[in-house]
């Protein structure tokens, strides 16, 4: 039954490429290049010399590497193909028929987007939507289902979480 309302949910997200095709370049674009901008932001966090802002970037870095490795497993685990392999899908971007669960884009965007809010960066709000709008272009795209975005989501979000508190309960203010 979950399965149907996943695949259900998908149908409509990705006929909105039909219905509301003039967004579809942005969907494009969110999919495929806006996570690179989450990196960007992370450069130009370390090269302003500052200690709070280098420990962040450290801590997303181990945080998006504890995802990639738990999603890594999970999709060898859990192997779920992407939904243009066995449907027929509305796809805009190209993607290898690899597994598809959970979503690393989701993942590593909430991620990141979860680290700089636990830092009270400014424009975290901006971050959260720009994560949002990605995780929604995987689906408008054709490459995920949602369940495979809410996984990467939880799984991001939570070790972002994770990662923070345990750097936190071990580091002293007084460094940062």
């Amino acid at each position: 039954m979950l399965i149907n309302v996943d695949f259900a949910l998908f149908h409509w997200i990705n006929e909105l490429a039909n219905h509301l095709a003039f967004l579809n370049g942005t969907m494009r674009f969110l999919a495929q290049y806006a996570p690179y901008l989450f990196g960007v932001a992370l450069l130009l966090y370390w090269f302003t010399f500052k200690m709070p802002h280098r420990m962040m970037v450290l801590e997303a870095v181990i945080t998006v590497c504890i995802g990639f490795t738990i999603s890594w497993c999970l999709g060898h685990l859990f192997y779920r193909d992407r939904p243009f392999v066995g449907h027929s899908v509305i796809q805009l971007i190209h993607h290898d028929p690899n597994a598809s669960f959970p979503s690393n884009h989701a993942l590593g965007a909430f991620a990141l987007a979860a680290i700089l809010w636990l830092h009270h960066q400014k424009y975290r709000v901006l971050w959260i939507v720009l994560a949002v709008l990605i995780a929604i272009s995987r689906v408008w795209t054709g490459v995920h289902y949602p369940s495979d975005i809410l996984a990467g989501v939880l799984i991001g979000a939570g070790c972002a979480v994770g990662v923070h508190k345990f750097i936190r309960s071990r580091i002293s203010y007084y460094f940062l």
